[in-house]
């Protein structure tokens, strides 16, 4: 209990309002993993994977990063995610391999998908 205690202080201390509460279902989610990493590194792996997207998006006005974002909340559908954006499927797999062409990454594996929705979620 003192254990879940810490963990939910730490989760707090990390949230912009300082009167805040901390469910206990917060406790196990990426949540509280994210609030236990340093600033700078949490900067930094967001700083890696993002930023090229988003000096993209500045340059092209590609909507990389939405894409990106719709993409990984419909699990990686591309039929769903282009109905989100009201794009042809085609347009989307464009530029989720774009995507992948900038960061390195490759979104047909789990653990990619994985580090870009965490890196979306320290933004």
């Amino acid at each position: 209990a003192v254990e879940e205690a810490r963990h939910a202080r730490r989760l707090a201390a990390a949230r912009p309002d300082p009167a805040c509460v901390v469910r206990h279902d917060e406790l196990a989610t990426h949540v509280l993993l994210l609030a236990s990493v340093p600033d700078d590194v949490r900067r930094m792996f967001r700083v890696r994977l993002l930023d090229p997207l988003l000096d993209y998006d500045r340059a092209h006005g590609a909507d990389l990063v939405r894409t990106l974002e719709t993409f990984l909340r419909h699990s990686g559908s591309w039929t769903r995610c282009a109905e989100q954006l009201h794009l042809h499927v085609n347009s989307v797999r464009y530029r989720i391999q774009r995507v992948e062409e900038l960061t390195g990454r490759d979104l047909s594996r789990l653990e990619d998908r994985v580090d870009f929705f965490l890196a979306l979620r320290l933004t």
